[in-house]
């Protein structure tokens, strides 16, 4: 295998995609493997940029031919995964690949790749803390705040599974201990 793997998992609203938009700045020949995912694109996202946006007859014919690394129903019909060729395509290139993922589908690509990968889960400061987070991004319903917060309680239980914990309670301090941890992994000077 020609590069390495990152993986960053966490429950929505941790600050895990900051982290990985931060690390991609940082000049670590990374590139971003873009999930994709059944759910609608939200208006500041870009097809095959933030996601592959595929229908779920699409995404769940792809399950069947067997087209995915990892996938995960997240939310109730709202499936996400990584594919085979995104991965393929990039260490083809020499890259190594950075994944902001679902803890499941974090664990997943961690067990399928072993010691060539690095998973780090980023943690919230507190479930509190994390629903704010969520309700100043002005992206949830109600009910679909309760649903994520329900859901991060359960995530959190997964983080002693993963290389690194990394919690998430002041942004350049975590954006420090990121870089830091993933050089080091990279052996990049």
């Amino acid at each position: 295998m020609k590069g390495k793997l990152i993986i960053f998992s966490a429950p929505s609203g941790s600050g895990k995609t900051t982290l990985v938009r931060y690390l991609l700045e940082q000049n670590m020949n990374l590139a971003f493997s873009v999930s994709a995912c059944s759910r609608e694109k939200r208006p500041h996202e870009t097809d095959g940029k933030d996601y592959y946006f595929i229908s779920e007859s699409e995404f769940r014919d792809k399950i069947k031919n067997d087209e995915f690394v990892e996938w995960e129903e997240v939310y109730r019909n709202h499936l996400y995964g990584t594919l085979k060729t995104e991965i393929e395509r990039l260490l083809e290139k020499g890259l190594n690949v950075i994944f902001d993922v679902d803890v499941i589908g974090g664990m997943k690509i961690k067990k399928q790749y072993g010691s060539n990968a690095l998973s780090i889960f980023v943690m919230p400061p507190s479930l509190e803390e994390l629903k704010q987070r969520l309700l100043g991004r002005s992206t949830e319903s109600m009910e679909s705040l309760q649903l994520r917060i329900e859901k991060a309680g359960d995530e959190m239980k997964f983080a002693d599974g993963f290389d690194f914990v990394l919690i998430n309670d002041d942004l350049e301090s975590a954006k420090k201990l990121a870089h830091s941890i993933v050089k080091n992994f990279l052996k990049v000077s």
